[in-house]
């Protein structure tokens, strides 16, 4: 078995910085590797799409935190007890009457309608960034478009969005010290008092939102209760718009580190679906797949997994695999036959897939066909990548002038 690897490891400035050198440094020597993370738990990365791609769907890893050993389960369900029985920690059966009543209030005709209003929105911030010739994209443009988008989509108020940025951030970000998981129970009150009071009165008064059609969702006249509410609304708020936020901060910066990119696109705009894709794939704002649990000794790549073990699957580590992709450190806007990870595979396959690429495709048509001479306000090198071991690779702040 490789040497296991020290939980700082995940924590460095050098793997912030740098995460595809330092996985593509370990695919070398193999697949699989121990690592201390969780501390004092036998957790492994997979960093390979080979043993990547079925390890995300393979059912003797378990995403319900049941499977877990102690002290680890109860530290775990205590840090964030409002997504306590939500889709994207449950398995089979649960997992499956969940995903079906969830996806009957957010079906892709739903999705597709919005695409004018979507638009509408990307706009109306490009309009109120233009005159000032400068701009944080990440504050003043990809930040709001889709909490706005996810706020209206499920019914709340998209004033209280900078609330939501922090909740969410919150919940993502790794709570290491006392204050900071004191602060995590703090939003968790929050957030539970403020959607148990819109549940409520979706109840007494349903509108034409998502929290109302996810009141009423039945499946075999069973509905959602108060708990799996309250979890799937959590998620779908933060899932809703903190992924597709950094798709749209990523992807930017990958194109104004190279104006051959950014031409390129300019020139031939219809490459936009496929070059979303390859953003996906090429700096991912998903950095690994959440937590997954043996259920049972098992082996990936011949690398002894006990039962209880974390299992992390690096989806930025498969996505440039050089056994599935040509030139995998290299963008290519018209990559075909893109099999990246970036919104896993088989059961958890994500859900708000068709509206992150109808954001993505929209966002980044916007920006370049309105924002003429975009270029970085300021040199690559101080540029600062959030990580902190959370889940999401994304920029701390992106200005640029056009």
């Amino acid at each position: 078995m490789p040497e296991k690897l020290p939980f700082e490891f995940l924590l460095s400035p050098e793997f912030t910085r740098d995460p595809h050198s330092a996985c593509a440094a370990l695919r070398e020597k193999g697949p699989v590797h121990p690592v201390d993370f969780p501390p004092g738990m036998d957790g492994f990365l997979v960093v390979d799409h080979e043993h990547g791609r079925p390890a995300l769907n393979d059912p003797r890893l378990a995403k319900s935190i049941s499977w877990a050993p102690e002290p680890f389960r109860g530290r775990f369900s205590a840090g964030n007890p409002v997504l306590a029985h939500n889709m994207l920690d449950s398995d089979p059966p649960d997992h499956t009457r969940l995903r079906r009543l969830v996806s009957r209030a957010f079906t892709p005709r739903r999705i597709e309608s919005l695409r004018p209003r979507i638009q509408q929105i990307a706009d109306d911030l490009v309009d109120g960034m233009a005159a000032k010739g400068e701009a944080d994209l990440l504050d003043d443009f990809a930040f709001p478009l889709p909490i706005t988008v996810i706020c209206e989509l499920l019914g709340v108020p998209a004033e209280d969005r900078d609330t939501f940025r922090d909740w969410s951030g919150t919940l993502i970000g790794p709570s290491l010290d006392e204050e900071g998981i004191r602060y995590r129970q703090e939003v968790n009150l929050a957030i539970r008092a403020y959607f148990t009071g819109i549940i409520a009165q979706r109840r007494a008064a349903p509108r034409d939102d998502l929290i109302s059609a996810l009141v009423v969702a039945r499946d075999d006249d069973e509905l959602l209760d108060d708990q799996e509410l309250l979890a799937t609304l959590t998620l779908l708020l933060v899932a809703g718009h903190e992924t597709t936020v950094n798709l749209i901060g990523n992807g930017m910066l990958t194109l104004l580190t190279d104006p051959g990119r950014l031409k390129l696109l300019l020139d031939r705009p219809k490459l936009l679906p496929s070059a979303v894709e390859e953003f996906l794939r090429h700096d991912g704002p998903v950095a690994r797949a959440t937590f997954r649990f043996a259920t049972e000794d098992l082996k990936i790549a011949g690398v002894h997994i006990p039962k209880g073990g974390v299992v992390h699957i690096f989806l930025g580590a498969a996505n440039r695999d050089p056994k599935i992709f040509d030139a995998p450190d290299t963008f290519d806007a018209a990559r075909a036959d893109n099999r990246h990870l970036a919104f896993g595979h088989g059961i958890h396959f994500c859900l708000g897939a068709p509206l992150a690429r109808l954001e993505a495709q929209i966002a980044f048509g916007t920006l370049l066909s309105r924002l003429p001479g975009i270029e970085l306000a300021c040199p690559p090198g101080e540029i600062e990548w959030n990580w902190g071991g959370s889940l999401i690779r994304g920029l701390r702040a992106l200005p640029v002038r056009f």
